[in-house]
């Protein structure tokens, strides 16, 4: 018989524009470690060592953010050394997926407290790591070669199949800007966010001396209260000379960090710790990877149906907005209701760092259901090279 796993915190960084925001001056490890603490400091004290584990997703695991970066973190953060840590990557998904093997973990009865999330700084780790290559023999295959396609040329072939106007992305995106900055306004980002110290430092070449200066970043970085349509229609295509899809109908480029905790009933008594959510459920699928925005589409009608939830019983959506384009492709397919689609905005006005995301989205949305008293609420992702995820959750 399959546990029942719930949310009991969850807490994410603001997210830094990449390559010159204030959080390209922290490292990965420090940025979730900041972020982790602030997780634990925010509940009731418990005895730390009753954490079966500490999972982290990394969409480039590399530099920095190598080294099983998830047992490195657990360790910066304080927790004692029985908590393992365990590192994943499924691209952009990495942060869901950490979270969906902590509730398996859980539900198996093989755990009982889990933490999980994500983090990725695209300021110190450049997207596609350090000379990654395909193999050669391999792009002479066709699947290979639709791997080989950038995210933003797939983004392209999304807007041509599912006849998506230039104006169409353009509009959504400028939506997506002002929700985001709506609920800046309204600090309904406030709650879910730790602020994160930025130190900047200076230091001779022996490193004799060494001055530093510190700041607190409290707000995402990323909404632009001047974008327009007018302004986003002067921008150009970036990834075809006659298309589409540019800077401003994309996620930008940024730094993030996300962590909750899951915890079994058992856990829940023992330690008098306040479930948020309960984990309804995942699914993950793959699609063909020359259109891998649409995931989602193959990832949420199983998903429901398993658990016998109708898409209009959906109180709140988050659907990761890598580009406006797969957000409208796969609203034409799926028809969720519109204003509960993102009511917040999400990634082209408030950034995708990759392996963080699927963790932030959560997070954003267990605190809004929360907020507004919403029963069940989902948390869907495109992958790169061709995959799409989905999770439900029901709020307590």
């Amino acid at each position: 018989m399959k546990n029942d796993v719930f949310i009991v915190a969850a807490k994410r960084s603001p997210v830094g524009r990449a390559p010159t925001g204030q959080l390209s001056h922290v490292r990965a490890d420090e940025l979730v470690s900041q972020v982790t603490k602030g997780l634990l400091q925010s509940i009731k004290p418990m005895d730390y060592s009753a954490i079966n584990d500490f999972i982290l997703g990394c969409a480039m695991p590399e530099g920095e953010q190598g080294l099983n970066l998830a047992r490195v973190v657990a360790l910066m953060s304080g927790l004692p050394t029985t908590v393992a840590g365990m590192t994943v990557n499924r691209f952009c998904a990495s942060g869901l997926s950490a979270i969906e093997f902590a509730y398996q973990r859980i539900a198996l009865g093989e755990a009982d407290l889990m933490l999980a999330g994500g983090v990725e700084s695209m300021s110190r780790i450049p997207m596609g790591g350090f000379r990654s290559t395909l193999n050669a023999s391999f792009l002479l295959d066709s699947v290979g070669q639709s791997l080989a396609l950038g995210m933003g040329q797939t983004a392209e072939n999304l807007a041509q199949q599912w006849h998506i106007s230039r104006e169409e992305q353009d509009a959504y995106a400028l939506l997506s800007h002002q929700r985001a900055l709506a609920a800046q306004r309204a600090n309904y980002f406030t709650e879910e966010t730790i602020p994160i110290s930025v130190h900047y430092g200076e230091a001779d070449l022996l490193h004799l001396v060494h001055k530093s200066r510190e700041s607190v970043m409290m707000q995402d970085e990323c909404p632009r209260p001047e974008t327009s349509q007018a302004s986003l229609s002067k921008l150009k295509p970036v990834f075809s000379v006659k298309g589409s899809v540019t800077a401003g109908n994309s996620s930008p480029l940024s730094d993030g960090a996300a962590m909750l905790l899951l915890a079994s009933e058992k856990a829940i008594k023992e330690q008098q710790l306040t479930p948020m959510a309960r984990v309804v459920g995942f699914h993950t699928t793959g699609v063909p990877p020359h259109i891998m925005g649409i995931g989602p589409v193959e990832a949420v009608p199983p998903l429901l149906r398993r658990h016998g939830i109708n898409s209009q019983e959906l109180d709140w959506i988050e659907l990761n907005e890598a580009f406006a384009a797969q957000v409208l492709a796969v609203q034409k397919t799926c028809a969720f209701n519109p204003d509960r689609l993102n009511p917040l905005g999400s990634a082209i006005a408030l950034g995708h760092p990759l392996g963080a995301t699927g963790a932030i989205r959560t997070t954003t949305l267990v605190h809004g259901l929360q907020r507004t008293g919403g029963r069940y609420g989902m948390v869907t992702l495109c992958v790169g090279m061709g995959q799409g995820i989905a999770a439900v959750f029901e709020k307590v």
